[in-house]
């Protein structure tokens, strides 16, 4: 079967992978979209480490082909978008709801997938750049077959991570003030979560000033190229920052044009030794600087709870998908992801 393998130095399409059958717990899933995430690329340029060589992909939906011993929650024919939590669902931390903070969920890559009889890795417990793919039954959400795959692929990853991160981290509340620094797609979904959420200014920062009228859209009330003009837009600070972006010279701006009370977000993802600084007595004003791990989500619940926010017309997801590319064209929508020409580029299988 197909599938995007990077072996440590380059990044190819292959038609000869296998993978396992699934085993008690698992879900074997027909993927048709996944979504291209910034993430995968970090793997390629090593801003996220990982063993290799790996089949890259996180961000997807398909349909369910095969279920394991005790799985009964799906069966085969059913229309799932998939998460990265291969959490236990016994610990302390999945017993208190926060699954994203499992011990077992993340540090133990799984080798279902093999090429030419050698093991390979399994991306965010997830490899959604295959044509099939294995994973825990935990991971995977039924949703209504009227959402298009391709749209329904992104709830696993953007939406999860820049709704979650507005709605289950920050805790956005009504009349709010929110700054959103990096309008792509973390950034975009930060937008539209603080629309939902009620807040009363939302103001995008992008370098690119092309992606004004797709901030707007997704409910930005003001748009900057810099952050230099955001003290006239919100003279006392913003209640809430997210830097979607993964600069560490950006994450100073957030944190320094807070208000009293404000929190910064973190959400875009510098190299792993990336240090940043920030001025200690402005903290002494109740400030807060927020780490978040994929929105704080709880996938079993979030996931389907965006799936009813999009079909009543209040969560956009066709919008994210700028376009579509058949998996073979895996270099293309790279470079266009790369170069900030779609929102999210989405692989075709």
């Amino acid at each position: 079967m197909r599938g995007v393998v990077f072996d440590g130095k380059r990044t190819q399409v292959v038609d000869d992978l296998e993978i396992r059958d699934p085993g008690p717990g698992e879900v074997q899933v027909a993927i048709s979209a996944a979504g291209l995430c910034h993430s995968d690329l970090s793997v390629v340029d090593g801003t996220i480490p990982f063993p290799v060589p790996v089949v890259l992909g996180h961000e997807g939906a398909g349909v369910v082909e095969a279920v394991g011993a005790g799985v009964g929650h799906v069966r085969p024919g059913d229309h799932v978008a998939l998460s990265t939590l291969a959490n236990c669902g016994t610990c302390a931390e999945c017993d208190r709801g926060r699954p994203t903070m499992c011990r077992k969920a993340i540090g133990m890559p799984r080798q279902p997938f093999t090429r030419g009889g050698r093991p390979l890795y399994q991306f965010a417990s997830n490899s959604a750049f295959a044509e099939r793919t294995v994973v825990k039954a935990v991971q995977v959400v039924r949703i209504p077959k009227d959402i298009p795959l391709p749209s329904a692929a992104l709830i696993g990853c953007g939406v999860l991570t820049g709704v979650g991160a507005v709605l289950n981290r920050a805790r956005v509340d009504r009349g709010d003030t929110v700054l959103v620094i990096g309008t792509g797609g973390i950034g975009l979904n930060v937008l539209q979560g603080a629309r939902i959420a009620g807040a009363l200014k939302i103001v995008a920062v992008d370098a690119n000033p092309a992606k004004e009228a797709v901030a707007r859209r997704f409910g930005a009330t003001h748009f900057l190229t810099s952050t230099e003009a955001v003290k006239d837009i919100l003279p006392t600070g913003a209640d809430h920052a997210f830097e979607c972006v993964g600069r560490v010279e950006l994450i100073r701006q957030a944190i320094d044009l807070l208000d009293r009370h404000g929190q910064a977000v973190l959400l875009g993802v510098p190299p792993a030794t990336a240090e940043a600084s920030f001025l200690v007595s402005s903290m002494y004003l109740d400030k807060s600087i927020l780490g978040c791990r994929y929105g704080s989500s709880r996938p079993q619940r979030d996931i389907a709870l965006y799936a009813d926010l999009y079909r009543e017309g209040r969560l956009l997801l066709d919008e994210l998908v700028t376009r579509t590319y058949p998996v073979e064209d895996f270099e293309k929508a790279a470079q266009d992801a790369e170069g900030g020409r779609v929102a999210r580029a989405v692989l075709t299988f």
